[in-house]
């Protein structure tokens, strides 16, 4: 049991790292404003329609790093710090996220497949925590209950997993659209690309996690006493 408190502090610790980096470089680089000063908005709606879509709507939702794109409504949500901010952390951030809508429009794979998932990672994660709590207790005289457990939360690692390439690939459409559009150049392109990477590792270091997790529940069921 202490080998899961131990996983769960390092990835907890990592993650509080690379957030608080994260939210950092957000602040440090929402200060550089980019070239012909456009907004989040415009960069959003211009990516849109550079890539022939133009069914999509972009909105401001309220917090801070908010920002998502519901491939649903099909709408790019921009936090109030990105959406109208002429900075190269908005830039970035609302690239990225008209990224998610490209993907869609292409229909990409790993996005497809993601979408695919999300009502039973939804059930999932709404029962793991109890049915792996009742599997570790009742382990040895029913062991199958810690079974079902570990699959639920196996379907939420592979989730993760599946998150990673379409996060990475909605980046990489973002960087190469933003240079070819103009919309950064030479001084504003590293940092958007620096901000762009640690948000980035937020998704290697939870799915890493995750999957670290797993390993541990499969031990302890593995290592029952029949």
């Amino acid at each position: 049991m202490y080998i899961g408190y131990i996983i769960f502090g390092i990835f907890a610790l990592i993650s509080w790292i690379i957030s608080s980096s994260l939210q950092s470089k957000f602040k440090k680089y929402s200060k550089i404003p980019i070239p012909y000063g456009m907004t989040g908005k415009q960069v959003a709606e211009k990516m849109l329609h550079d890539h022939g879509i133009y069914d999509v709507q972009v909105i401001s939702t309220s917090g801070q790093l908010t920002d998502h794109y519901n491939p649903l409504s099909k709408t790019v949500n921009l936090s109030e710090g990105v959406y109208s901010s002429n900075s190269v952390a908005a830039a970035a951030i609302a690239a990225h996220e008209c990224g998610h809508a490209v993907q869609h429009a292409t229909a990409y794979a790993p996005l497809t497949l993601r979408s695919k998932l999300v009502p039973v990672v939804s059930f999932a994660s709404n029962w793991m925590q109890w049915v792996l709590l009742a599997g570790i207790i009742f382990v040895n005289s029913f062991p199958q209950l810690l079974l079902a457990g570990i699959i639920l939360f196996a379907i939420t690692t592979l989730f993760s997993f599946i998150t990673l390439p379409v996060e990475i690939n909605a980046s990489s459409r973002a960087l190469a659209w933003l240079s070819n559009a103009g919309i950064t150049n030479y001084e504003t392109q590293e940092p958007a690309k620096d901000a762009l990477k640690t948000a980035a590792y937020t998704y290697v270091v939870a799915a890493l996690g995750s999957l670290a997790t797993l390993v541990y529940y499969i031990m302890i069921f593995l290592g029952r006493r029949d």
